[in-house]
């Protein structure tokens, strides 16, 4: 028999187990609107239910779904929340006047549920968690027929549930086109399961499960296969969605109340689809996807004061779903080819270089010559000196030459030496990108390791390092006031002045570095800087010299620094 306690006790482990699972429904979520919600709409749904019962020591199994269904109904979220929420409210009516009750007794109750959640959705479609729970019933009942028992049934009830979600890809094509299965049914299956280690086992589920926990629930291939569908769709599913606005809200029923809330459902439907309307002895809850949130809201004043509104834009959700897909697509790539690219190799050549920089042009410029593996990193983004000993580690040389080209990078890459056994590492104590660039110009072939470390170091005096950056914050530099965002310009360092163009900036700082000396000059331009504004800046420094100065430009694309220049 089920009473208050234990219906109570079930509903908490249903909704830990949820819980612990929602990101992985989340990633499910394909129809009705590929938001990615559903997982999280379900769990803050029971999870309101949970809340309401936390102090609750009842043994009336009728009081104790009452309260639960009250509090799923104003906590809802989202269309699968309200549809969850009806279940339990039609649970709770089933349930009305009973102390405790047997399985039949109790699939009874989930029936009347089933009934009330198919009766508010605007166009029940098959394949969803509306079929999950139909089918769940069906089975309970069945096996009620033959033992009431209340574990047998919800045991039964339960098997049903996951044998409908295996089946609805079957159902609806979009699943099916994606490769999952439906998400609310996912998160319907998870409560039942929770509720059902409290029925048969005795135990509350924990929430919070481990990830290797999680991977036991063999979902994991459908959640790889529904980010994958959602990044190549969704350009497909922007079309999907018709309605922009997904419209959600509590109406505190009027003392006198004229309408039907089936009324407030049947204007709903001329507006937007995805209607939900629920109630209960005090409030209407309302879940519609449309183009005009107002017209909603007006309507349901007609019945009451609204207690809550939530309007959400449910395109642009997706966009923002969308990118984090491709985001996490991209890094996963990287990382890839990170393991790829420093996979520990055995020392064979004699020499290698390991260079610090950031931005595709600078990592091809060093790897040109002849560096065996770029790290990235920089000003504000320093490696560790783990990421340098694996690139060091990844160089098949007998000596390894590291360039830290960033004075607070330095330290960090000597700490790689005493880790290393195997092969020699010699630091060069580069401080900036020119350094770096010139120091790997100045390696000769045919001399030793440690004649080489004393070109290369002294290399590091032969060139001067110009910037042009911007201010992270607001300062003073001597009698120079600095603003957030000014376009600044240094000198090896040391700031020589501040523009409010980043072009005029370098062509400033390039004419009071350059001097009769000179002979060679590199214009190395970065993220913010267009192929247009860099040609501008090199053709009048070219100007300013009188062509007495070779000038190379350089496409670095770092980040941070407008311009680098190097002066030889």
């Amino acid at each position: 028999m089920i009473n208050g306690s234990g219906y109570r006790n079930a509903l908490i482990s249903g909704c830990n187990n949820i819980t612990s699972h929602k990101q992985e429904i989340n990633a499910l979520n394909i129809f009705p609107v590929p938001d990615g919600d559903t997982g999280t709409n379900m769990s803050m749904t029971i999870a309101a239910a949970a809340e309401a019962l936390e102090n609750v020591r009842s043994q009336n199994i009728s009081e104790v779904a009452s309260i639960a269904a009250s509090a799923m109904l104003k906590g809802a979220r989202g269309n699968s929340g309200v549809i969850l929420s009806l279940l339990f409210r039609g649970i709770a009516n089933g349930l009305r006047d009973k102390t405790e009750v047997d399985g039949k007794a109790f699939a009874s109750a989930f029936h009347v549920g089933v009934e009330m959640a198919y009766k508010a959705v605007m166009n029940p479609t098959e394949g969803t968690i509306l079929t999950v729970a139909r089918m769940a019933f069906d089975a309970g009942r069945s096996a009620a027929e033959s033992n009431p028992d209340a574990v047998i049934v919800f045991d039964a009830l339960c098997n049903a549930a996951h044998d409908a979600l295996d089946k609805t890809p079957e159902m609806l094509p979009v699943l099916k086109k994606a490769g999952v299965v439906d998400a609310g049914g996912m998160g319907l299956c998870m409560i039942f399961d929770g509720m059902l280690s409290l029925f048969r086992d005795g135990e509350i589920i924990e929430a919070n499960l481990q990830d290797e926990e999680v991977q036991s629930t063999g979902i994991q291939a459908q959640i790889d296969a529904s980010k994958e569908f959602f990044r190549n769709a969704a350009a497909e599913f922007d079309a999907d969605i018709t309605y922009t606005y997904c419209t959600e809200f509590i109406v505190g029923k009027a003392d006198e109340l004229s309408k039907s809330p089936l009324e407030l459902k049947s204007f709903l439907e001329t507006i937007g689809d995805c209607v939900v309307v629920a109630e209960d002895e005090d409030i209407i809850k309302v879940h519609v996807h449309t183009e005009n949130p107002g017209n909603a809201l007006e309507a349901g004043l007609a019945f009451g004061q609204l207690l809550t509104v939530k309007i959400e834009n449910m395109k642009e959700q997706h966009r923002k779903a969308a990118e984090q897909y491709e985001k996490e697509k991209a890094e996963a790539e990287a990382k890839r080819k990170k393991e790829e690219e420093l996979r520990p190799s055995e020392p064979e050549k004699e020499t290698g270089f390991v260079a610090v920089a950031s931005g595709d042009g600078l990592v091809s410029v060093f790897k040109d010559l002849g560096c065996d593996h770029v790290v990235s990193g920089g000003q504000s983004m320093n490696p560790s000196t783990e990421d340098i000993y694996e690139a060091v580690m990844a160089t098949p040389a007998k000596t390894v030459f590291v360039l830290p080209n960033n004075k607070n990078i330095i330290l960090a890459a000597e700490q790689v030496i005493p880790l290393v056994n195997d092969r020699e590492v010699i630091i060069i104590p580069s401080k900036t990108i020119p350094q770096g660039l010139v120091a790997m110009l100045s390696y000769a072939a045919d001399s030793t390791s440690e004649l080489n470390r004393e070109f290369m170091t002294a290399a590091l005096n032969n060139v001067s390092t110009g910037q042009v950056t911007y201010a992270a914050r607001n300062s003073e530099f001597g009698l120079t006031k600095i603003k957030e965002g000014d376009i600044i310009a240094l000198n090896n360092g040391k700031l020589t002045g501040k523009e409010k163009d980043p072009v005029k900036a370098v062509v400033k700082l390039a004419k009071e570095m350059i001097n009769r000396d000179t002979s060679y000059v590199s214009l190395i331009y970065g993220n913010g800087i267009t192929e247009e504004q860099a040609n501008t800046a090199m053709e009048t420094i070219e100007a300013k010299t009188g062509g007495s100065v070779e000038i190379s430009l350089i496409e670095g694309g770092q980040p941070i620094y407008y311009f680098i220049l190097s002066v030889e």
